[in-house]
């Protein structure tokens, strides 16, 4: 029974430090009209690159937003420059992001308009990975 108790105390524990690598923030910038896409990374783990130039293995960032009436994309998904760096899960030079980074999507908008979508992704640190992950965002705009 103790065995129990402390294999399931372990497994809650890992669980909830697992979830705790990234944190995502969406918002929409009215100044810049932009929807910004904010992913906050623990220490020693790393986002990678929706520009991804090879196969050795890890997804890419993709970011996907619902169509709808009340709002058009305006070009693609930009993100900042990325770090270029030999990954050792996949052995290679990869693209990635570490503490933050800030996706951004111009888009022309009515007032009280809503943007659904999603962030498909996948973080790694040194010597492991996370299973990709979406997480589903909403955000209302209020002029």
């Amino acid at each position: 029974m103790i065995r129990l108790l402390i294999l399931v105390s372990f497994i809650t524990l890992t669980q909830s430090r697992l979830s705790a690598q990234i944190e995502w923030d969406f918002t929409f910038n009215a100044q810049t009209e932009e929807v910004e896409l904010r992913a906050k990374l623990d220490e020693g783990w790393h986002l990678y690159s929706q520009r991804i130039e090879n196969d050795l293995g890890p997804i890419p960032t993709s970011i996907l937003f619902k169509t709808s009436d009340c709002f058009k994309l305006i070009g693609k998904t930009n993100e900042p420059e990325s770090i270029q760096a030999y990954d050792p899960n996949f052995e290679g030079e990869l693209n990635f992001f570490e503490h933050e980074v800030v996706f951004t999507q111009k888009v022309r908008t009515s007032p009280e308009c809503k943007i659904n979508g999603a962030v498909d992704y996948m973080i790694c640190n040194e010597t492991m990975c996370l299973p990709p992950t979406v997480v589903e965002f909403s955000i209302k705009i209020e002029e």
